[in-house]
């Protein structure tokens, strides 16, 4: 938790109390349904938690900013961010049912309001939003093609609508045909080794109708 507060330090006594319960939470519901690796599990914070909240460090989200958070496994890093971002709405989906039960779970657990999950193939949700964001569920050619149609066309940010993708690694092949994304290196926000070869990946998205 200090972790957190080092890299957010003006966050409000109900984001702490929240944040807090994070541990508990899927520590508990780990030991039934096994989401997060033991080794992730005792790293909570500096492998999920953190991690998830380094969108924050390129993009502060506006009030109403609608948000779909693919392959959100247990609830990263759609969970994270809905706690940061309590005027945001946030769609988690997962293929998988048991991964949505404990999101489902930690989600009641923390009283959020602000998330609602589906049980689906990301292919078949018909909504569109803001932002896509997502941690590395598969390569981005992949990726684009899951979400294609589901970017609103209203940009509210500097930043324009489109994907954001944690991502690890060398990623020149992967992103070769993408000239209009950014790559933003983690270690640039984050002074802990695990963050040294983690990214962020922006990718801007057209509406299409």
């Amino acid at each position: 938790m200090e972790l957190i507060l080092k890299y957010f330090p003006n966050l409000s006594v109900d984001q702490i109390e929240k944040f807090k319960k994070l541990e508990t939470l899927y520590k508990d519901w780990n030991l039934k349904i096994n989401v997060v690796s033991r080794k992730d599990i005792d790293e909570l914070y500096l492998r999920h938690v953190l991690h998830a909240l380094a969108i924050a460090k390129v993009i502060e989200f506006k009030p109403g900013t609608q948000l779909l958070d693919v392959g959100t496994g247990g609830g990263f890093p759609g969970i994270p961010l809905a706690i940061l971002f309590p005027e945001c709405s946030f769609h988690l989906v997962d293929s998988i049912a048991k991964k949505l039960k404990v999101v489902n779970e930690v989600v009641e657990g923390l009283g959020l309001t602000n998330v609602k999950t589906t049980h689906s193939r990301v292919e078949e949700i018909n909504e569109q939003y803001d932002f896509i964001v997502s941690r590395a569920v598969a390569a981005m050619p992949t990726f684009v093609h899951w979400v294609k149609g589901k970017i609103a066309k209203k940009q509210n940010h500097d930043l324009k609508n489109g994907i954001l993708y944690l991502k690890g690694g060398d990623l020149a092949e992967e992103l070769k045909d993408y000239k209009t994304a950014t790559i933003y290196n983690l270690s640039d926000y984050y002074n802990e080794p695990f963050f040294e070869t983690k990214k962020l990946v922006h990718l801007p998205l057209k509406y299409k109708a």
